[in-house]
């Protein structure tokens, strides 16, 4: 046995202090099993040290919710006795080391965290996010990563029905991975992981246990460094036909009334499952790890314990059921290994070759890890940009259209999705593409809504106004759809918590999205932090990334965003003040990076939210599309494509420069489309639940007429959107 040293503990990314605590509360020293154990249970990836103080303060209750954080996956009621499960997870730095394999086992590990809790994963989302195209690495990291992603989740048979991708030089040596997955369950069919009872078999299934992986959870919570091509062997390698099998042998189980608690292996491996499993449910457990089934030969139990190897399972079991289980996962080809107990030691207690090589009290691991009130900086609101007329005076605004169009972070991303498969278990109702992507549920007239939204640019200039208006943008794109939205699950992306400056935009981002949460009853039931997103000293832009899931009772009553008919109008809902600062349009055009985001205004963001579902109730509102990035101009222009429409924009009343009042990124916004004879009926209920509203236009046959000057044809319009992407993959 190795002897432990405070330079091995060091070494394995724990501080000379927390060494020192943990020597304190064992009262001797830790072997180098246990360290490990120490070193994956106390870093940021898994206990949250950093960050668990001001976690505590989000909103996580609602009518809706039937389990927040805490368990594997946030739970809401869809009603009829059905339930969503549902959560979005990082695969950061694993995804920059080896693109393929760091995407794909993302994927598979968010699904088993779905599928753990009885639900058959129904929809996959991903945010992505690469440094400037320009960058050396980017385009082979866009390419591996969207492989990975599609070649895991097609394999599985689970559509890819929505995402985000991004691009930014802060990410240009720390890419984002964010994966998400939903699943559909019965209420009372729903697994947690607390274990109870005493002398209950814990088994292992899955695949074999192997030396990928080892320190995945410990590099996750490191910075990169030059070195960061030595880290390879720490990314693990997925399977996705096994754990389809594992998906089926599971939920086969899981029909009977055998399981206890069940979790899956995923940072951490073996170590994570049995300690948050005995915890939960105030046990010891005790494991042979002779038993373990390897797939390698010699692997000690320091191996046994790190490794992450990819599509593993711990199940605790009622006696007796041990037959019937294996007999299920024999069927599908499996592991199937019984390989400790319960007992009520209350520590978690590891044999190998008759000899117990560690002994650990569960909660010194778990409620003695170390929490840390980090010491943060308070963001100023900037000070607004003075942009003079003369200056946007002198632009054209057909020039601004088609660079803001092809601009990379609003160009049609649909090089990336089409290499996922989106209508695989045919109840995908809305694609890619849209606000939302939308599921039907299975056999049902009722759909499942979900989004996944970031605003780094906003939440670098004021972290708290871009906390707010993340989660008020996944609010609108459930809207746009049609959807009450429900709750979301949220991944939040940020540099190193030891910086003052970091920790500050992590203090406030998370401020920001539980006061937009709380406001708009829309809590978080799920998520994940990622730390310590940077290259030797510089940190990424922070990165708070939203999963919204709304409910759309009725899937006739679903909205998309292509014009439908001409002679109808377009309305533009929420009042447009011109704010351009930290817009596409300041950043691209004028080169201006300074300046504050557009302020979040939540009681409009409710209010024209609710009215808009209000008139799609009552059948009013033929298409709808939220305006978000690059303003007004780009929001019409992409339902023009969509809906291959054109549309004459009225003469503008506005006081505000035709610049501003297209290009402006102004919060709370929506266009919608309406038949003329319902007009005077819908501008009754918007006035009567006072929402700004005006007419942006009539819809034609073919062109956009902008003004008396500027006449877009669609066809020039689908060429700025839809090539940028294609051309640079190709």
């Amino acid at each position: 046995m190795i002897e432990v040293s405070e330079q091995i503990a060091i070494d394995h990314g724990l501080k000379s202090d927390e060494y020192k605590k943990i020597c304190k509360l064992l009262k001797r020293t830790p072997n180098i099993t246990e360290l490990g154990i120490f070193s994956a249970m106390w870093n940021e990836h898994c206990s949250y040290k950093s960050s668990r103080l001001h976690l505590k303060k989000l909103p996580t209750k609602g009518k809706k919710v039937i389990q927040g954080p805490g368990e594997n996956a946030g739970v809401i009621d869809i009603e009829d006795g059905d339930a969503i499960v549902f959560k979005i997870e990082s695969h950061n730095h694993p995804s920059f080391i080896e693109p393929y394999q760091g995407a794909a086992t993302g994927v598979g590990g968010i699904m088993r965290d779905v599928f753990t809790m009885g639900a058959r994963p129904i929809a996959n989302l991903n945010s992505i996010h690469f440094g400037s195209p320009q960058h050396k690495k980017t385009k082979n990291l866009l390419r591996g990563v969207v492989h990975g992603i599609g070649g895991y989740g097609n394999c599985m048979g689970v559509p890819t029905i929505a995402g985000q991708t991004s691009f930014d030089s802060s990410y240009n040596g720390n890419i984002l991975v964010n994966a998400m997955t939903l699943g559909l369950v019965k209420k009372n069919k729903i697994f947690y992981s607390k274990a109870t009872g005493l002398n209950k078999p814990v088994i292992y299934v899955g695949s074999k246990t192997g030396r990928d992986g080892i320190h995945g959870a410990s590099m996750a919570s490191a910075s990169f460094d030059e070195k960061i091509e030595e880290k390879k062997p720490t990314v693990q390698v997925g399977d996705p036909f096994t754990e389809k099998l594992l998906l089926e042998a599971c939920l086969e189980l899981m029909a009977g009334d055998s399981i206890i608690a069940i979790q899956d292996m995923g940072a951490a491996g073996l170590t994570s499952s049995s300690i948050e499993m005995a915890s939960k449910g105030n046990l010891g457990i005790e494991i042979d790890l002779n038993r373990v089934p390897c797939r390698e030969t010699k692997m000690t139990p320091y191996e046994i314990m790190l490794s992450e190897s990819q599509e593993r399972m711990l199940i605790v079991l009622e006696n007796g059921k041990e037959e019937t289980a294996k007999k299920i996962f024999d069927k599908w080809n499996l592991d199937f290994a019984v390989i400790g107990k319960t007992t009520n030691s209350k520590n978690i207690e590891l044999f190998f070759n008759q000899e117990q090589v560690a002994k650990i009290p569960v909660n010194i691991l778990v409620e003695n890890s170390p929490m840390y009130d980090r010491k943060w900086k308070k963001s100023k609101l900037p000070k607004k940009n003075k942009i003079k007329n003369e200056v946007l005076n002198k632009l054209k605004i057909k020039d601004v259209l088609k660079k803001i169009l092809s601009n990379q972070n609003i160009c049609s991303k649909e090089w990336i999705w089409q290499q996922y498969d989106h209508t695989v278990m045919g109840d995908t109702i809305q694609k890619p593409g849209g606000d939302s992507g939308v599921v039907r549920v299975h056999g049902t007239n009722k759909a499942v809504a979900a989004s996944v939204d970031s605003s780094a640019v906003y939440c670098w200039a004021h972290p708290l106004t871009g906390g707010k208006q993340v989660v008020a943008e996944s609010w609108r794109n459930l809207i746009s759809v049609g959807a009450t939205p429900i709750a979301i699950t949220n991944c939040l992306n940020f540099g190193s918590p030891e910086k003052e400056d970091n920790m500050g935009e992590f203090v406030e981002c998370v401020q920001g999205i539980g006061e937009a949460s709380k406001y708009l009853n829309f809590p978080v039931v799920s998520g994940n932090v990622s730390f310590y997103n940077q290259t030797k000293e510089v940190g990424i832009k922070p990165t708070p990334s939203i999963g919204g899931v709304g409910l759309i009772k009725d899937c006739k009553n679903m909205i998309s965003m292509d014009l439908k008919e001409v002679d109808n109008l377009v309305l533009i809902i929420g009042k447009t003040e011109g704010h351009i600062d930290q817009s596409l349009f300041a950043r691209t055009i004028l080169d201006e990076k300074n300046g504050p985001p557009p302020e979040v205004n939540l009681f409009n963001e409710k209010n024209n939210g609710e009215s808009i579902l209000n008139l799609i109730d009552k059948g009013y509102v033929k298409s709808a599309h939220d305006i978000s990035l690059g303003g007004l101009l780009v929001a019409i222009s992409q339902m023009c494509i969509k809906g291959n429409k054109g549309i004459k924009i009225n003469k503008l009343k506005n006081l505000i420069n035709e610049i501003e009042y297209f290009f402006a990124e102004d919060q709370g916004r929506y266009l919608i489309e309406v038949n003329k004879k319902d007009l005077k009926e819908v501008t009754k209920i918007l006035n009567k639940n006072s929402v700004h509203h005006e007419e942006l236009g009539i819809i034609t046959q073919n062109d956009m007429i902008i003004n008396e000057k500027t006449k877009v044809t669609i066809d020039e319009l689908r060429s700025y959107y839809t090539n940028w992407l294609s051309k640079y993959m190709s």
